[in-house]
């Protein structure tokens, strides 16, 4: 792990957004690991550096866009701040009908460049979801900027994709929870 991969982490670990214990994670599978990225959201100067970090990662790999598109909740606050740093223009989707949708008036341009800024990717169900809404709308999404790879890279998806964290802590169905696991009581902290 380097400096810079450390020092995320020990943001996660001193803003309390990285939990130990028994979770059922978005895409149902259970964990003894979870990332509450809205902990950090109380602590300005964490989002202003891991905003800045992202930021920067994004810019290094080329990708440009005019807009930002963060999936409701967990990609909000890290959107509007990778959005701000880039001055570009920033919406979010949200849930109806269990399904993400862009409401509230916002539209994208036919061949908009549109980035996807998600705080913890899994198995990139929300990623994918607003993918498809980029791409209904006509606009063009040109790439992936995530906080954390909880797959470690073994999400994939077809834009590039970047994150600050890679880490691969084991999940399981929940036919498949080991013991040791199954023995603590199971926790839903939300998304």
């Amino acid at each position: 792990m380097d400096a810079t991969q450390q020092e995320i982490l020990d943001i996660f670990t001193r803003t309390r957004a990285l939990l130990r214990g028994h979770f059922v994670l978005r895409s149902g599978l259970h964990s003894g690991h979870y990332f509450q990225c809205a902990q950090v959201c109380q602590h300005m100067d964490a989002v202003e550096r891991l905003g800045e970090l992202l930021a920067a990662r994004v810019r290094a790999s080329g990708l440009e866009f005019t807009t930002v598109l963060a999936p409701a909740m967990g990609g909000l606050v890290i959107g509007q701040e990778v959005a701000r740093r880039a001055k570009a223009r920033y919406v979010f989707a949200e849930k109806e009908a269990n399904v993400l949708v862009l409401r509230r008036g916002f539209t994208f341009s036919p061949g908009e460049r549109v980035l996807v800024v998600e705080d913890v990717v899994t198995r990139g169900g929300r990623v994918l979801e607003c993918l498809e809404i980029i791409r209904k709308a006509g606009a063009q999404p040109v790439g992936i900027a995530m906080l954390v790879d909880r797959s470690a890279g073994s999400a994939r998806f077809d834009v590039p994709a970047v994150s600050l964290l890679e880490l691969s802590f084991p999940t399981y169905p929940a036919d498949a929870v080991p013991e040791s696991l199954a023995k603590s009581p199971i926790e839903k902290p939300g998304s």
